[in-house]
């Protein structure tokens, strides 16, 4: 059994390698989310200034809790519109860990909203920023780190990586749909030349969408879908289930496809202060061996607008 366990844990480390951009970075880069439809600016800077006050949200994951090298974010937003109301303003910070690699990045977002006389809502968002990428070579050991490997000559690479990104959010009361592209710049992510060096970051396109049902006076049902395309890995579909209950509490269940089963529970405090949880199962059997779950933990905080009603809850 400890060998088996051994032989594993050597599987799950070089998963985590293989997924880092030394050895190609074909993978899925961005940081994921399991509360992605209650921090739409994390994936999306259309969605800034899309609620009626100033808002700030932090949020914390840790992915396969108990394997060493596993995925670790950390994020905060904060988003509010202007005065005229048109115009909306946002700032993501992420950083984002995951085996000898780490990113930490600054993004500014801006966006412009377009009323429909059916109440619905357009708006276009940019957002321009940058991303510090890291890389530790010294955390590799054993026959891993070749030295006649010339993307092993380095022991540690480091590189400032400006970007930018787009995005479309459509939104009514109860119904919301997104698309976007964080970063369009596929910037290389090495110091290296050689044939071989192909690392860069890779364009991911998020499409997002949901609605509201009411079920009764006091329970609604709201269905999302995010469907994650990024060039070179398989398509990621995200398909969600939750549901509101005295406009306080929100129960959830989600499934990722390749990686997990999902339950999320949002609690309202208050109309102004929410905090949700989230935990990730694994469908992936060598990997449920080895870990305990994935823990995710998100705060959300409005500042009320003087003189005028805050529309709570809000659904998207």
């Amino acid at each position: 059994m400890n060998v088996l366990k051994s032989l594993l844990k050597t599987w799950a480390l070089t998963w985590l390698l293989a997924s880092s951009s030394i050895y190609g970075c074909w993978g899925q880069q961005e940081a994921m989310f399991t509360q992605y439809m209650f921090n739409g600016l994390a994936i999306n800077p259309a969605y800034a200034g899309s609620h009626q006050t100033l808002e700030f949200t932090a949020l914390a994951r840790e992915q396969w809790t108990g394997l060493e090298g596993a995925p670790s974010t950390q994020t905060f937003t904060a988003h509010s519109p202007l005065k005229n109301r048109s115009i909306g303003l946002g700032l993501s910070i992420i950083h984002d860990k995951i085996g000898i690699t780490s990113q930490f990045g600054v993004y500014g977002a801006y966006s412009y909203r377009i009323q429909f006389n059916n109440k619905g809502v357009l708006s276009m968002g940019l957002q321009a920023g940058f991303t510090q990428y890291q890389e530790d070579l010294t955390k590799l050991q054993g026959s891993i780190r070749d030295p006649n490997d010339p993307n092993f000559s380095q022991d540690q690479i480091s590189k400032f990586m400006p970007n930018f990104g787009a995005g479309l959010y459509y939104y009514t009361k109860r119904f919301y749909m997104g698309l976007s592209a964080p970063h369009l710049v596929q910037n290389k992510l090495d110091n290296i030349e050689t044939a071989y060096s192909e690392a860069r970051q890779k364009r991911h396109y998020f499409y997002t969408t949901g609605y509201v049902f009411d079920l009764s006076r006091s329970i609604k049902f709201k269905p999302n879908l995010l469907f994650k395309v990024v060039e070179g890995a398989p398509l990621e579909i995200d398909i969600n289930a939750n549901f509101l209950f005295q406009e306080l509490l929100w129960l959830g269940v989600s499934y990722r496809s390749f990686d997990s089963f999902d339950a999320i529970v949002q609690l309202n405090v208050t109309e102004q202060f929410s905090i949700g949880y989230a935990y990730d199962f694994a469908t992936t059997t060598e990997l449920k061996r080895l870990h305990s779950g994935s823990h995710e933990l998100m705060l959300n905080y409005r500042v009320k607008p003087p003189r005028r009603r805050m529309l709570t809850p809000r659904y998207f």
